[in-house]
């Protein structure tokens, strides 16, 4: 039996725990209520886990069955009890009755109980927005029409590569990009999938130019960065000495600071003021810089680090 599985005996746990979830967020935003996602994944573990002692059916939240006990008044948990004690009896003593009824019928009480879960105003509203939003929308939506876990998987993939898509597409601001110092500012927390286009933007707006011109990165938004931004900061500065001209960092933050003296980076200067890094790069006396690679930084700074 498992080998007739296959794959699905990862896909079946993933579809239940999804569309659980996905009901119990939909009934709580139509009801204003909020519920701990946590909780609901180990009631749903648990219960999984004791049914398999006695060879139950998995056990999952149903759009269907959910939104017919919201339109039937149900409030509390005891409603899955009244429907389980009448679950048994008509399996005893109704199955001959049941058997006459239409499979239309059936689905009729299921569509009218589902019915006002549709908003249709989210689509207007996902549309001013972000356009992006609609495409998983428009994903779940036409793939539920084959099979329901069909669409919430396929949706929750394609959000998960848009998420990946913005990662690796950081918003980056020109501050400066016509003067003798190039001035960039990330606008948000750096990491692997975003390398390429960090490096991208800096290497085409001061190397790619004649004569190469040195760059001002500021970081004060920059809240976290993984080792790969690391080993690639390194690599772009090492571009920076072949060009004979200077990368500069602007507002580092502590966590920013230990990952780069984590990654044994060298030759990292960081300013505490932008005033500070345009100075020493127009190679105006009396201005020192931070090297994170050396015994430089302020003792206050090292404290922060080691912290």
């Amino acid at each position: 039996m498992v080998q007739d599985m296959g794959a699905g005996l990862a896909v079946v746990p993933l579809m239940g725990l999804l569309e659980s979830i996905a009901v119990a967020r939909s009934f709580a935003s139509q009801n204003s209520y909020r519920i701990n996602t946590n909780q609901e994944l180990l009631s749903i573990g648990l219960t999984n886990m004791l049914g398999s002692f006695f060879s139950s059916f998995p056990v999952t939240g149903s759009f269907g069955r959910t939104a017919v006990n919201a339109q039937s008044g149900v409030c509390t948990p005891a409603g899955g009890l009244v429907t389980g004690v009448l679950v048994l009896l008509s399996l005893d003593y109704m199955t001959s009755v049941f058997y006459f009824i239409p499979k239309t019928a059936l689905a009729a009480v299921i569509i009218t109980a589902v019915v006002p879960l549709v908003d249709t105003s989210v689509v207007g509203t996902l549309w001013r927005v972000k356009r992006l939003d609609l495409l998983p929308l428009a994903v779940t939506f036409l793939l539920c029409f084959w099979e329901v876990q069909y669409g919430i998987l396929a949706g929750t993939l394609v959000s998960t590569l848009t998420l990946l898509y913005s990662e690796a597409r950081p918003k980056i601001q020109v501050l400066d990009g016509e003067g003798p110092v190039l001035i960039l500012q990330p606008t948000s927390g750096l990491h692997f999938p975003s390398v390429e286009a960090l490096r991208k933007a800096v290497v085409s707006r001061a190397l790619e130019v004649s004569p190469p011109r040195s760059a001002i990165l500021e970081c004060s938004r920059v809240c976290s960065m993984d080792a790969t931004v690391a080993l690639g900061l390194s690599e772009l500065m090492e571009d920076f000495d072949r060009a004979g001209v200077t990368l500069v960092f602007v507002g580092l933050q502590g966590s920013i600071l230990q990952a780069l003296l984590a990654a044994d980076l060298r030759g990292v200067w960081h300013f505490p003021t932008m005033e500070a890094a345009e100075k020493f790069l127009s190679q105006e006396p009396g201005t020192q810089p931070y090297n994170v690679g050396d015994e430089s930084v302020p003792e206050h700074t090292v404290a922060l680090l080691k912290a």
